[in-house]
Order: C-alpha cells, then sequence, then structure tokens
C-alpha cells in the first residue's frame, strides 16, 4: 500500500507545480513552525488584501507536536506538510522552489541556521526570515546565507513591553528613522510641538481606541525624543530610590526572621519574653538597679547560681525558673545556629536562602523572553530575583554575570515565593513558556499579596485577554501577537521599521514605496491618512531628497512616484496602503517559473487551459476568465502530505 501513497503524493506535488507555471500570480509563502507566532504569521497571510489577490500559505510542522496556544496547523486555507526534518526534500514537498519568502520560526537557532542552509540549497532566490535568540549567531547567518535573509528576535521585540508593565509605565517603544529618534509616551510627559501622531485613546467603557480621529484627546502619543528621559526610566530610577530608603532595623529583622524556621523563632522568642519578665521581677524583689537586675538574670539563666535557703520563697521560685530558662535557651540556640547552617548547606544550589526584599521585581523563568526582561530591568538598576525550574536556564549565565539571584524550584508553590519574598515585591513578571504554569504561579503570588501588580505571559492572545478580565491578573502578554507584525513585514518585503505594541495590540511603522502608475500617484498627502487604520507621518521625496516630517507636511501636497510614505498603521491599515502604492496589475502577469533555479521544471510557453478543481489538489484554478479566489469563508481544498522517517509520504 505504500506505492501508491507515494504516487498521490508525488502527483498533487507536481500540480501544485503546474498550477503555479499555469499562471497564478499569488505570491508562496512557507511557514516553518508549531507555536502561536507561526500561527499569527501564518493567518495573516492567508487573511492578507495584497495587491494579486491574497497569498498561499504552505505550514510545515512536526508530525506530532503539542501546542501551547492556537494550532498553526488547523487554519483554514493553508496547506499543512508534517515532517520532523526541516530538510532538502522537505522544502522539495513544501515547494520552496520558486515561493516568494519562507518563515523559519522554531525556538532552536541552531536548527533554523541548518534549515536555512538546506533552503538555500534548493532555491538561493527566496527571502528567508529567522527567528534567533543569539545575537552572535545571528550576525553571521547574514554571512553565510547567500539568499536575502532578516533575522529577528521576538524576545527582543516584546521584552519593553514586559518590562513597562512591571514599572507601571507605558510601553517604551522608540526607534530611529532617517534623522529623528521617535518613541512613545503619555501625552501629559511631553510638550505638545514635540507630539507627532496620537496613537490610542484609552477609556475604561470603550477600551483601546487606535488612531484616533481626535488627536487632542489621545492619552497615548508618538513623540519626537529629546533630553527628557521616557517615563519608564522615570519610574525605575524612583523605584531605585524608594528601595536605597529602607530602614537598615528593618532588613535586619528580616534577615534575622529568614535565618531560622518558623517554629524554632517563636520557641527563642517565648524563652526570652520568660527570661526578661522574671529579670523584671528580680529588679522589684531584690531593690536593684536595673543594670544590677540585668546582670543577675543573665548570670542566673547562663550559668546558675548557688543555692541560698535564706531567701525568700519567690526569689527560689524565680531562680529555679530561670535556671529552667538557661536550660532550655542554649539548646535553641544551637538549634537556631545548626538550623541555618543545614539550610544554608542545602539550599546553595537552589538559591532559596535569600534575605528578605521589598521593592524588588521578581521574574518567574529565565528563558528568551525573561532572559531579556532581566537584562532590562539591569540596566534600569532595579533590583531582581529569578525563579525557574531548571536548575541551568538558559539565562542562567547572565544572571550570574549580573549577580541576579536564581531560585530553583516550582513557582506554583508557596515556599518559592515567600523564597523570592513576593509578597513584598514591587511587581511579579511570570514570563516561562507554559501557560498552565505561569497561571498557576500568578494565583499563588496573588494569594500571598492581593495587590500584587502581576504581568502575565499567555500565548494564545484570546487566552490573555479572557484571562486578564476574569482573574484580573494586571496586564497579559501574548509574545508572539507582539512581534508577529515586524516578522509579517520582513516576509512580504515590507520596510517595516518597528512595532508598537499598544495594550494587547501592535502597531508597524513602516516606510511604503509609491509606485509609477500606482493609485496614490498624483494624488494628494490627505488620502493617505484614515481614522483608526493608517497615520501619515514622514515623506521621503523621490530621488533621495529630504525627508520632510509631520511639521511640514501639507496635505494638499502631491505624491509622485519614488516617494517613501512613513506611516503608523493598523495591519488591515498597512494592507490597503500597500495596494493603494503597488504597480498597475497587468493582465497575464508572468510569474517566477518553479524550476528557475535548478532548470529542472521547463517554463511552460502557453497557458495551458483552466482545468477544474479535484480532490486532493493543493490549489484549485477557477474556471477559465475567472481570478483566483481568496475568500476563506467557504470551503477550501486543502492537502496535507505527511513524510515518513523512511522517506515514504502520504496524503491525507
Amino acid at each position: 500500500m505504500a506505492e501508491p501513497w507515494r504516487d498521490r503524493a508525488r502527483r498533487a506535488v507536481e500540480w501544485n507545480w503546474r498550477l503555479r507555471s499555469a499562471g497564478d500570480p499569488r505570491p508562496h509563502y512557507v511557514i516553518c513552525g508549531k507555536d502561536a507566532l507561526a500561527y499569527y504569521v501564518a493567518r495573516a497571510l492567508l487573511e492578507s488584501e495584497l495587491p494579486t489577490g491574497g497569498a498561499r500559505v504552505t505550514v510545515v510542522v512536526p508530525e506530532r507536536y503539542r501546542s501551547n496556544g492556537p494550532d498553526v496547523a488547523g487554519l483554514r486555507g493553508a496547506r499543512v506538510i508534517r515532517s520532523d526534518r526541516l530538510d532538502v526534500s522537505t522544502f522539495e514537498a513544501a515547494g520552496l522552489s520558486g515561493a516568494t519568502g519562507l518563515a523559519l520560526l522554531h525556538q532552536d537557532d541552531v536548527g533554523n541556521l541548518h534549515a536555512a542552509l538546506c533552503a538555500q540549497a534548493v532555491d538561493q532566490q527566496v527571502r528567508q526570515v529567522l527567528r534567533m535568540f543569539n545575537g552572535t549567531l545571528a550576525d553571521g547567518v547574514r554571512k553565510l546565507i547567500k539568499a536575502p535573509v532578516e533575522v529577528l528576535s521576538d524576545a527582543e521585540m516584546a521584552a519593553p513591553a514586559f518590562v513597562a508593565a512591571a514599572l507601571g509605565e507605558v510601553d517604551p517603544s522608540s526607534f530611529q528613522h532617517r534623522d529623528k529618534t521617535l518613541r512613545v509616551a503619555r501625552r501629559a510627559d511631553v510638550r505638545p510641538q514635540d507630539v507627532v501622531c496620537a496613537l490610542a485613546h484609552l477609556t475604561e467603557a470603550q477600551g483601546v481606541e487606535l488612531l484616533p480621529a481626535e488627536q487632542a484627546g489621545a492619552d497615548l502619543v508618538l513623540a519626537e525624543a529629546t533630553g527628557q528621559p521616557p517615563g519608564t526610566e522615570v519610574a525605575a530610577r524612583r523605584l531605585v530610590r524608594d528601595r536605597r530608603r529602607r530602614r537598615p532595623v528593618t532588613v535586619l529583622l528580616g534577615a534575622v526572621r529568614g535565618f531560622a524556621t518558623r517554629k524554632i523563632g517563636v520557641a527563642v522568642m517565648l524563652v526570652l519574653a520568660v527570661i526578661a519578665v522574671l529579670g523584671a521581677l528580680i529588679s522589684r524583689t531584690e531593690d536593684a538597679s536595673p543594670l544590677e537586675a540585668l546582670y543577675l538574670t543573665l548570670v542566673t539563666t547562663l550559668s546558675g547560681a548557688d543555692p541560698d535557703t535564706t531567701k525568700p520563697a519567690g526569689a527560689q521560685i524565680m531562680q529555679v525558673v530561670l535556671n529552667l530558662a538557661g536550660l532550655a535557651l542554649i539548646p535553641l540556640i544551637t538549634a537556631v545556629v545548626v538550623d541555618g547552617i543545614v539550610n544554608a548547606r542545602l539550599a546553595l544550589h537552589t538559591g532559596r536562602v535569600q534575605p528578605a526584599r521589598a521593592g524588588h521585581v521578581v521574574l518567574i523563568g529565565l528563558g528568551n523572553v525573561g532572559t531579556r526582561v532581566m537584562a532590562q530591568l539591569r540596566e534600569y538598576d532595579v533590583e531582581v530575583v529569578a525563579i525557574d525550574k531548571d536548575p541551568a536556564p538558559r539565562g542562567g549565565a547572565l544572571a550570574r554575570q549580573l549577580e541576579v539571584p536564581v531560585i530553583v524550584g516550582d513557582a506554583a508553590l508557596s515556599e518559592t515565593l515567600v523564597a523570592a519574598s513576593v509578597a513584598d515585591c514591587q511587581a511579579l513578571v511570570v514570563a516561562s513558556t507554559d501557560d498552565v504554569a505561569n497561571l498557576e504561579a500568578a494565583l499563588a503570588a496573588r494569594d500571598l499579596a492581593p495587590d500584587l501588580r502581576v504581568v502575565l505571559r499567555l500565548f494564545d492572545g484570546d487566552f490573555a485577554e479572557r484571562v486578564e478580565e476574569t482573574f484580573a491578573l494586571g496586564v497579559s502578554r501574548s509574545v508572539s501577537y507582539l512581534a508577529a507584525p515586524a516578522f509579517i513585514g520582513a516576509l512580504t518585503e515590507r520596510a517595516v521599521i518597528t512595532t508598537i505594541p499598544v495594550d494587547r495590540h501592535a502597531l508597524p511603522v513602516a516606510e511604503v514605496p509609491v509606485a509609477a502608475g500606482s493609485e496614490l500617484d498624483g494624488r494628494p498627502l490627505e488620502v493617505v491618512n484614515r481614522d483608526g487604520q493608517v497615520r501619515l507621518i514622514a515623506r521621503t521625496p523621490a530621488g533621495g531628497g529630504k525627508t520632510i516630517w509631520w511639521k511640514d507636511l501639507d496635505p494638499r501636497q502631491v505624491i509622485f512616484a519614488g516617494d517613501r510614505l512613513t506611516v503608523v498603521a493598523r495591519r488591515r491599515g498597512l494592507d490597503w496602503l500597500t495596494r493603494q502604492c503597488a504597480p498597475p496589475a497587468h493582465p497575464g502577469p508572468a510569474p517566477r517559473p518553479a524550476g528557475a533555479v535548478h532548470g529542472t521544471v521547463p517554463t511552460p510557453t502557453a497557458t495551458p487551459p483552466s482545468l477544474p478543481s479535484q480532490p486532493g489538489s493543493a490549489h484549485p484554478v477557477p474556471p477559465s476568465g475567472g481570478a483566483p479566489s481568496t475568500s476563506t469563508d467557504g470551503p477550501v481544498d486543502e492537502i496535507e502530505l505527511t513524510r515518513r522517517h523512511d522517506g515514504t509520504a502520504e496524503v491525507s
């Protein structure tokens, strides 16, 4: 039965090549990944309204995997290929030769590099976008890959949003474009002449209104950076000053409280209270001064005294009780010392023995995102205590370098959170890669400190929103949702400069070139601005002229071919602007042939007659004369090709 399955898979792949060479003008993108980032990128490409009528997306996922967030293999309209290895045969089955772009979105840096080299062997012209954490390795990738390549780090993009939320500030997004440095700020924190455009209006009743029509009433703005420090830096400095003002007595008592167990500490305090009461009684009965009474109490307690039958009965009873208290005190002191030493020895490798802290930030998870968050907090001189289940986490080396204590243990356990002084911390940032563990840790921390500010990482954006509303856990963030626009812009060759996170939304800042004969060629600038979708902030004239910024833009100015428009937009607004700036569509476009790289598939000289839709075809051709359908509402024929370990394949 294996041979028919292999034949079916081969016919399906060949059918796809025939469709491409037959004149399907839609760009083809191959997405390799299994987590929420791959899902958001693939979904955005499927829903994009590109000038050619949409995009074709092939998703390569492992044969068996568990997804923390939305299932990328379940996207309607995407062609799914299951393979555990990203090698040459997998990319050939995915139709990479002749594709427009390739996104390698796994969390394995070395694996992504190996896949990029294999993809280069299939097609040296396809644009590659790699997800990488190691900056040094990312620099090497740009030298090794001959194809157009872009290397991005989702952790680096999302970390500022976590830091700002932990400090109770707006996301400290800043970027440099042309000759200006722009940053996100509250309107009250910047001068009116520095405001570039309004980003959002925040209301409790209506939520977040992005790119509002009413510019003056917006709470969040994009402003030109001046000598005034951003709000996040100001909040960090205030936090550091407050920590330095802590009273030494409070710190000392906290250290003593954390040295021994609670039961031993209570026993010691009771014995000392008995000794103090008896010392006061001795001072009264023997008419001694306070110093003499203290001397008699200590000598009687620690060393005992000669019996004196001539003393009153009350004095003899107090002497006996003091002797008994002394007998109990010495073992308790020994127990305190031994308990402290033993606990310290047992917890050296876990970091559980920590002095009591206040005003710090507790970070759970030292993965890609957690490591970036820790580094940025330490840049602001904010004290950080990290918690991770792994004794050797990814950010462990950097934590030792930055002198950040790392507690090894389950963050959902109260003793682990107590060791990190969660009850007295400024904020809790939960940034591990397990949604369930993150939610458990956040709820356990709220039991210790009901008013604690919690910044929670969740992979599924919809789940993050519902958790924030239901459990009132402060701020929930989806790293993949924040980083997806930048990956989409790099994959579609849009000049996305940066992505501005606003609450749970993301606004890309892009520079879009105007093509000759496009819809915007010869029209005034005022048609670019669309309330809630697109906001124009700069225009660079054709020929490399000086950039005209928002202060000098005249809505009556005419747009010419070759101009570059810098905008802040939502994803659909950026799709609209890309279509408006694209060259006019010509009938019968000649797509890049599938076999152009290796020359094994000849380019047909004539367009074959239209073929009817067939079951199992990856991309059915519409009837003759009709444009390819991009709707995902109706039935969509999909192909799912599974490659076995022995090299065979099957289609389902």
